[in-house]
């Protein structure tokens, strides 16, 4: 036997409808079981239990708050009070009570599919607000007693509690297994499906406020994760996730990965080659390595400062294209630094004066003139008059 007895779902609300609920059915029970007479349980027999054969629509609502004895009562306002309260908190008081309602009402339907025999208790409608708990709270966990050769209590995982001991073994296994007796174990089931949909509903079309805990989250994560274990079936995918954009690629052709390997080594020794001409001292033969390297692989970038001065001894040489192309690299990889600004108008300039590209000459001025100080905006107002002025007359800017 295990019997829940709390949740570790803190409610920062006070659950009155459920508290109202609670003293209702322990009211009614009381008045009709404890102190009333025969008279009394005619009327409950007549008037509060449903009828399935030939229903009337009170009873759909009140066969919800009568019992049939002492342990049908306890049990029944147990769950309510470990389940409830959480979902009331977390739906409000109103909300709460209509689900409640509705839930005992579906689970009467649900009964009244297969039995004509009259019903009467809470269960449906508690188990619409256990499976409701279930997708509010899917990750808390319930606090349960459980007696077998001994008692003792324990915590576990509110899925497996409900989803597995409460849905799927008590109501739908071992009624098979034992026939199951006068307990109305289809108004239970159609509570739990009631229960687990509405709420999923509420949640879809935000009319319960959402966290990263409910159980539509939990399924957004999962299928997240699904998706991306789908997606690093690609070796190439899983390599660009695991070390970046730059990644070698991952190849099972051995005459593509042996080149692939190839081209690397070959990247690698040249860099490694251009950092040590630009320690020597000797920028020339620097220069021509990067021209090399980015025939290779046009992505390749260096460090911050080698990338400057390779631009640099390109501009001072009079390879312009290349210190352009080289500037631009720069600005592509370290766009964050503090010379990006001056960089970034110095290409601006290069384009204008020096190459004639005014449209790309335009577009850099124009994105740096903020972030400069006031003399080198004046400077790029300047260039930016004569690049408009050039355009419009197909001239060429003068130098400055």
């Amino acid at each position: 036997m295990i019997i829940p007895i709390r949740t570790e779902t803190q409610t920062h609300r006070t659950p009155v409808a459920n508290g109202i609920l609670l003293a209702l059915n322990v009211l009614l029970f009381a008045v009709f079981d404890f102190a009333g007479g025969p008279e009394l349980q005619h009327i409950k027999d007549q008037h509060f239990l449903l009828h399935t054969a030939a229903p009337s629509i009170h009873e759909f609502i009140t066969y919800q708050f009568v019992h049939g004895d002492i342990t049908h009562l306890i049990g029944n306002m147990l769950f309510l009070w470990v389940f409830g309260n959480a979902v009331n908190a977390k739906m409000g008081n109103l909300s709460y009570l209509l689900f409640y309602l509705a839930a005992g009402v579906f689970a009467a339907f649900g009964f009244a599919l297969s039995s004509s025999a009259d019903l009467l208790g809470a269960s449906g409608a508690i188990a619409g607000v256990t499976t409701a708990y279930l997708v509010l709270f899917p990750r808390s966990r319930v606090t349960v007693i459980y007696w077998l050769i001994f008692i003792g209590t324990t915590e576990l995982p509110a899925m497996l509690f409900i989803g597995l001991k409460i849905v799927l073994w008590d109501n739908i296994m071992s009624p098979r297994l034992s026939g199951g007796g006068n307990v109305a174990f289809n108004a239970h089931l159609a509570g739990y499906l009631f229960g687990l949909v509405v709420p999923l509903c509420l949640l879809l079309f935000r009319l319960l406020p959402r966290d990263q805990f409910d159980l539509l989250a939990l399924f957004k994560r999962w299928n997240q994760r699904r998706a991306f274990q789908s997606a690093l079936a690609d070796p190439d995918a899983a390599a660009q996730a695991t070390y970046g954009r730059i990644a070698r690629p991952v190849t099972l052709d051995p005459n593509l990965r042996q080149a692939e390997e190839a081209k690397l080594d070959q990247v690698s020794g040249i860099r490694v080659r251009i950092s040590e001409c630009i320690n020597t001292g000797d920028i020339g033969a620097a220069a021509t390595l990067y021209e090399q390297l980015v025939g290779i692989d046009p992505a390749q970038c260096l460090s911050a400062r080698h990338q400057m001065t390779i631009a640099r001894e390109f501009y001072s040489t009079g390879r312009t294209p290349q210190a352009a192309s080289t500037f631009e690299r720069y600005l592509t990889m370290y766009a964050n630094t503090d010379e990006a600004a001056e960089v970034q108008l110095l290409l601006g300039i290069i384009y204008a004066r020096d190459l004639g590209q005014f449209e790309a000459a335009s577009r850099h001025l124009g994105a740096v003139r903020d972030r400069l100080q006031p003399q080198r905006q004046a400077q790029c107002d300047e260039w930016l008059g004569q690049i408009r002025q050039s355009l419009s007359q197909g001239g060429n800017p003068a130098s400055s």
